[in-house]
């Protein structure tokens, strides 16, 4: 009882002992609160200001807005039609020549059998930021394809021969040398003809024994008369039915400076100027000009440029 008589005693002078110890630690932590506030926002206009500071790197190497959405790939092989993307408006360098972009932005190259990387692709966008796009090449082996059987005037052709060649062959150079607006380039591609590959791309041949340059396209073996259809939208810019050595020869320009060369052909049914339509029949196989046997040779360029047209139908 007495005990409990001191203790009541004692809460008259205690209790606002506690109650002044309570306020004081409560103005201590707002106190540090604060001044913990104060540092953090010291260090965080320092650290800006730093950044403004530091010395940026030039326009060509930054991550400007236009630069995010410049697209080609990292690596193409030989013999590849490359396919890339840049801000609309841009003007691009590749090996000499300004390439035409389309109103989305595409723009398009061949890569030629025997290039070495890496390939530069230099981008100027509109706000006046450049972009240098390096592009590794992936080499390829070329066997060596003996075909036997071939008439020798087309192997060896006499001087008269020769210069009726050189004729023609320029004739066809000049079709593949057009820059045109249209996009067929940017669809997939499709087989013109289905049947065996006979013979592929870049490989070199040997005609009856004497040595040639490497092959510029890819021979598909099928019946004669086959139908062969347009591999992609286009427009025909050459078509003759006797050509010493290639025999029907039908150029479609897909646009972009992209070209399919449809050869051999027993029967044309395009003319020049006409628009056709991705698997529009365009001819018929045939063994007309250097050729053993019944089979469409389709050879793709970008200009004066040779591509290998399976890579082509196997881009994405």
């Amino acid at each position: 009882m007495k005990a409990g008589r001191r203790l009541h005693g004692m809460r008259g002078p205690i209790l606002p002992f506690l109650q002044r110890a309570h306020m004081g630690l409560d103005v201590r932590l707002t106190a540090c609160l604060g001044i913990l506030g104060v540092l953090l926002f010291s260090f965080d206009v320092a650290a800006r200001q730093r950044a403004e500071l530091a010395p940026q790197p030039p326009a060509s190497l930054r991550d400007a807005p236009g630069a995010l959405r410049t697209g080609f790939p990292a690596s193409v092989s030989q013999g590849a039609m490359v396919v890339g993307k840049v801000p609309a408006g841009s003007e691009v360098r590749y090996a000499g020549r300004t390439l035409r972009v389309s109103p989305d932005g595409s723009v398009v190259f061949g890569v030629g059998r025997d290039a070495a990387g890496p390939l530069r692709v230099t981008v100027h966008m509109q706000d006046a930021t450049a972009r240098d796009v390096q592009i590794t090449v992936t080499p390829r082996n070329w066997p060596v394809e003996r075909i036997n059987g071939v008439p020798p005037g087309t192997v060896n052709p006499p001087m008269a021969i020769a210069a009726r060649i050189a004729r023609e062959q320029a004739r066809v150079a000049a079709a593949r040398l057009r820059d045109e607006p249209r996009t067929g380039f940017a669809q997939g591609f499709i087989w013109p003809v289905r049947g065996r590959i006979s013979g592929r791309f870049g490989n070199q041949r040997v005609y009856n024994g004497v040595p040639k340059s490497g092959h510029s396209g890819m021979d598909i073996a099928a019946p004669n008369g086959t139908p062969v259809k347009a591999p992609a939208n286009g427009v025909v810019t050459f078509a003759d039915p006797g050509l010493y050595l290639t025999g029907g020869t039908v150029v479609l320009d897909h646009g972009h400076g992209i070209s399919s060369n449809l050869l051999h052909l027993s029967r044309i049914d395009a003319k020049v100027g006409d628009e056709v339509r991705q698997g529009d029949v365009i001819g018929a196989v045939g063994a007309t000009g250097r050729a053993t046997g019944p089979h469409l040779h389709w050879g793709m360029n970008w200009f004066d440029v040779r591509m290998d047209p399976l890579l082509v139908l196997e881009r994405e």
